[in-house]
């Protein structure tokens, strides 16, 4: 990535040009109360795919969608009486909420890591309501740094790491929090999936029950199930077979690039990730290709080789977990 990384103080046309950028498919850093995130458009799963790409050593982990208010929740995430309970006592605020998504949520499957759940957060921070209220959708922000660093609390923070990866930071000065949101899970019982800028204590007192600890991780082969917890990895029905060079009858293809494979006319369905073998695009398609061949039910799903670099790395990490044997 080479791009030319605007810097501009907070304020109205900072928020102007944050919205602009996002609508565009760019990526934006933006100061909230927790730490700086690195935002792209909820909605646009190749901007998402850059997101990933831009952070470095991406894993398709859940996203957490910014939004404006509780009705811009609400139209992304199906809201049970607790995570109301909880939306109208902390938000805005450093809670973090996974609930089940609307019929039709806009938010990418890349961006939810192909699961039925969602994780939203209206963020306090000025800078950021300004920003969303401007751009007026979600907006997926992960920590604005490089995967594995300190996550930011400055704008130079992320200038560090990010210069050249990204198109705009917003510098609002120094954050409040300096840690991540609180996570809950808002399942049966409500789960502490992550700790953070929100206490255990204060959720509980509002809730009336304590909160439930998630399950301890199964395996190697596990997955975020959202942001701070794992648990069982993407599984289609369908068996997948991995690196692919033939179709057998009754098989669906999840291709890539432009070569065709002996068999393929046999095929119960293709889809090609990305013909022109660009894997940024493979990563924006991955979990909805693989979910509408799964819904065909055909006998198993064989996946094309696609390349171990770049986004290739987390692609066949994903499809690796997919293949595992159940």
């Amino acid at each position: 990535m080479d791009l030319e990384t605007l810097i501009l103080p907070a304020g109205q046309a900072a928020s102007e040009a944050a919205a602009r950028t996002l609508a565009a498919g760019g990526l934006v850093a933006f100061p909230t109360e927790t730490v700086y995130g690195l935002g792209a458009d909820a909605a646009n799963a190749t901007a998402i795919a850059h997101l990933y790409a831009a952070k470095g050593r991406p894993a398709f982990n859940p996203l957490i969608a910014h939004v404006a208010d509780l009705a811009a929740a609400r139209r992304i995430g199906r809201f049970d009486a607790r995570a109301l309970k909880l939306a109208e006592a902390f938000w805005p605020g450093p809670l973090t909420l996974v609930v089940p998504k609307t019929e039709g949520c806009p938010v990418a499957e890349l961006a939810t890591a192909g699961l039925d759940t969602v994780a939203i957060r209206i963020p306090a921070h000025p800078v950021a309501q300004a920003i969303l209220r401007a751009f007026g959708g979600a907006v997926v922000a992960p920590s604005a740094n490089i995967s594995g660093h300190v996550s930011p609390t400055l704008a130079a923070h992320v200038e560090s790491d990010l210069s050249g990866r990204i198109d705009l930071i917003v510098d609002g000065g120094p954050v409040e929090v300096g840690v991540e949101s609180t996570i809950i899970g808002c399942f049966e019982a409500p789960v502490l999936l992550r700790p953070g800028g929100l206490s255990r204590e204060r959720i509980e007192a509002v809730l009336g029950v304590p909160l439930a600890r998630p399950p301890a991780d199964e395996s190697d082969d596990s997955q975020p199930l959202a942001p701070g917890m794992l648990a069982s990895h993407y599984a289609p029905r369908a068996c997948v077979r991995l690196n692919a060079r033939d179709v057998s009858p009754g098989e669906a293809l999840l291709a890539f690039g432009p070569a065709r494979l002996p068999g393929l006319e046999a095929a119960a369905a293709v889809m090609n990730l990305s013909c022109a073998g660009d894997l940024d695009e493979a990563a924006a398609n991955l979990f909805g290709y693989l979910r509408t061949l799964d819904a065909k039910g055909p006998r198993a799903i064989a996946v094309m080789a696609i390349p171990e670099e770049g986004l290739g790395e987390a692609i066949n990490d994903r499809l690796r977990r997919a293949a595992v044997a159940r």
